[in-house]
């Protein structure tokens, strides 16, 4: 996973800076994170959501709306309707850039904005809103006792996160303008509901009156004991899964590289010195070597992954096997382990010298075996595939193609 810093123009000209949240390899969607009323991309849920999704392969762009965070503009010159401008121009530069920007995800605020902006992004398959109001105005409580000098004076100074901020009277009234009730009803995207029964910022009636409103499909779940900013590092990553898992039947996932047939294919990620995806069909498998040769740990090395291989194999011979004898056999575990061993400590080696590939492998069988059983099963287990592939003889041939 890497984040990469991006800029791009806002709906009114103004350069807004984003974040963009990268997974290792082929993203699953591109996405757009939309944040809390003054909070900024780098807020506590703004951060930890989208680095969780890329996790689960998802590329998320994260922004400051204009005049909030390192975004150009004047925060008391925008409105609610200019940041759903702003939505929408982020999710024009992921589709020009990058590819289309299938799930828009708002906290709070933010995720007010996605329901009004998703009618406006066609490739939006699936709108997702973590704590959101029902009523863009709902905003108002955070700066109540300054609401009538704004409406006679045109403009208050207020404190929010204990942060200055100009409320403009045109934020205002646009915040009480919103048809957002009409706009969830005519949403036509898949809709999934993310809000804490213990929200004291923004109340779970609001889930409420969303879900009533909108059509299906559509799902509510609970972010239980979760505060409204997604304080504790366990609900961000909680609800990222619950978007990662959910999103999945609703978001488009991409064709995967075309390889020649009948090869596995691995290839730098860039992230790290040794990050390889290695691509077999339509799976993928992260390697990468440990942390004190220089790798970064990411994956399985590639001798583990050698291993892996046989240990499968070796698992999958020995139940087709009690299948095909119809023992009652449980289930089996194989454990292998490689090391360099010197030759010379190996008794019943043919080589002498230097160091050999020594695989251990240790077998797990429950059922209902007697010993010859066991024994039998383990002398199947030695004519896997793979097992006769490395103690046979083996030749690699080489070919450049570019």
């Amino acid at each position: 996973m890497k984040t990469e810093t991006v800029t791009f123009p806002g709906a009114a000209g103004q350069t807004l800076s984003g974040r963009l949240e990268r997974p290792v390899g082929i993203p699953r969607a591109w996405a757009v994170f939309a944040h809390c009323f003054t909070c900024g991309k780098e807020s506590a849920a703004a951060t930890r959501v989208s680095r969780a999704l890329a996790k689960h392969g998802f590329a998320v762009l994260r922004f400051d709306f204009a005049g909030i965070g390192h975004s150009d503009g004047a925060f008391a010159q925008t409105t609610f309707s200019s940041n759903v401008d702003d939505l929408v121009a982020a999710a024009d530069f992921i589709r020009s850039v990058y590819g289309p920007p299938s799930l828009l995800i708002g906290h709070s605020l933010g995720g007010a904005a996605v329901l009004a902006a998703a009618g406006r992004i066609a490739d939006a398959a699936a709108v997702v809103t973590i704590g959101a109001p029902a009523d863009v105005a709902h905003v108002e409580q955070n700066f109540a006792d300054a609401v009538g000098t704004i409406e006679a004076h045109g403009a208050a100074d207020v404190k929010l996160g204990g942060k200055p901020f100009t409320i403009s009277r045109d934020f205002l009234q646009d915040i009480r303008n919103q048809p957002q009730l009409k706009r969830i009803a005519a949403l036509r995207k898949a809709l999934l509901i993310l809000h804490a029964p213990g929200d004291g910022v923004v109340g779970i009636d609001n889930a409420t009156v969303i879900f009533q409103a909108a059509k299906h499909p559509k799902s509510f779940v609970s972010l239980d004991k979760a505060d409204h900013f997604l304080t504790r590092p366990e609900d961000a990553a909680y609800a990222a899964d619950l978007i990662a898992g959910w999103s999945a039947r609703y978001v488009p996932v991409p064709p995967m590289p075309v390889h020649p047939e009948g090869y596995v294919v691995a290839e730098e990620t860039g992230d790290g010195l040794y990050a390889n995806l290695v691509h077999s069909g339509q799976h993928m498998i992260l390697a990468d070597e440990p942390k004190d040769i220089g790798g970064q740990d990411l994956g399985p090395s590639p001798y583990d992954l050698l291993a892996g291989s046989l240990a499968a194999c070796k698992s999958m011979t020995m139940r087709m096997y009690a299948n095909q004898k119809k023992w009652d056999v449980t289930r089996i575990a194989v454990a292998v382990k490689h090391d360099k061993v010197h030759a010379a400590d190996c008794a019943d080696c043919e080589t002498r010298e230097g160091k050999i590939d020594q695989f251990t492998v240790s077998i797990t069988l429950e059922g209902d075996l007697d010993d010859t059983q066991r024994a039998r099963m383990i002398e199947i287990s030695g004519k896997c595939p793979v097992h006769r592939t490395l103690s046979g003889e083996v030749k690699i041939r080489t070919q450049v193609t570019a």
